[in-house]
């Protein structure tokens, strides 16, 4: 999720700092991607996959809060906050159907939404535009996917937890899933506005 800027209340931000605190703490964070493979995948230690991705996904507003409270605020954070959401979501996701945890339809519908963003992002990019900022639906799907994915892997662990894990892991995954592409929707008109505005202003300045 990207950062909100820091209050304006006279002290200077980070905004091209590369060394901040918060940016550290995103790199932790992305650090523990390959970790929770080779854990997942290779040593199929479970219960301390679990761990990670519990600590990696669900600490993904320690940053963020973390840059407006010491004020270091940085476009770098700003990109690699949402980059470990997502790279977090597309490796939990392509590990998880490898072994049958969440089926690849679910991995589809997910994956067809990155497609569409990006899609957008390089219309934004031809003209002149960065990638939006991240709307608040966007960060609510990506907070309950992240909190879905450590549950849903706990019910695959412990038989015992099967069944209410899984159905605390599904009702967060689905209503995450829902919320994804609405945001994903949400940014793909504000694309299209931009493009537009753009293409006013272009054909008012050749007139």
């Amino acid at each position: 999720m990207s950062r909100d800027p820091a209050p304006t209340d006279g002290a200077p931000i980070a905004a091209d700092r590369v060394l901040t605190l918060p940016n550290l703490i995103s790199f932790v964070r992305l650090l523990g991607v390959p970790l929770f493979l080779w854990l997942f995948l290779v040593v199929r230690a479970d219960a301390v996959a679990v761990a990670v991705l519990a600590v990696g996904g669900t600490s993904d507003w320690v940053d963020g809060w973390v840059a407006r409270r010491m004020r270091q605020v940085s476009r770098l954070g700003e990109l690699l906050d949402p980059f470990a959401d997502r790279l977090y979501i597309l490796a939990t996701l392509l590990a998880f159907t490898a072994r049958e945890v969440v089926p690849w339809q679910f991995t589809a519908a997910l994956l067809a939404r990155e497609l569409l963003l990006l899609g957008s992002l390089g219309v934004l990019r031809r003209y002149g535009y960065g990638p939006p900022p991240v709307h608040y639906v966007g960060k609510t799907a990506t907070f309950l996917l992240l909190a879905a994915f450590p549950i849903l892997l706990l019910a695959d662990s412990v038989p015992g937890l099967a069944t209410a894990a899984g159905a605390i892991g599904w009702g967060l995954a689905w209503w995450g899933l829902v919320l994804y592409w609405v945001a994903g929707a949400m940014y793909v008109v504000q694309a299209r506005r931009l493009v537009r505005e753009m293409r006013t202003r272009r054909a008012g300045a050749a007139a």
